[in-house]
């Protein structure tokens, strides 16, 4: 469920990045000479890496919260 909801919410703020990218590589093509609007090779491995380290942020809590007892964590709060 953690990482569920993580990952959704990285591929949200992804696919938002990846749009804002685009117009702005747009805009940039009209003020400056010879540049690329959109570098497919290079968003996609930006892409990856952010992914990839969304995984990681979601991934290492929600392990470590399934080695807990359910009733040592109830007892503490």
């Amino acid at each position: 469920m953690v990482l569920r909801e993580g990952m959704l919410l990285a591929l949200v703020g992804l696919a938002v990045g990846l749009a804002g990218t685009y117009f702005v590589g747009r805009l940039m093509k009209t003020m400056l000479y010879q540049v690329n609007a959109v570098d497919p090779a290079a968003l996609s491995a930006v892409a990856a890496v952010l992914l990839l380290c969304a995984l990681l942020a979601c991934y290492i809590p929600a392990r470590r919260a399934t080695q807990v007892d359910p009733m040592v964590a109830l007892r503490d709060e």
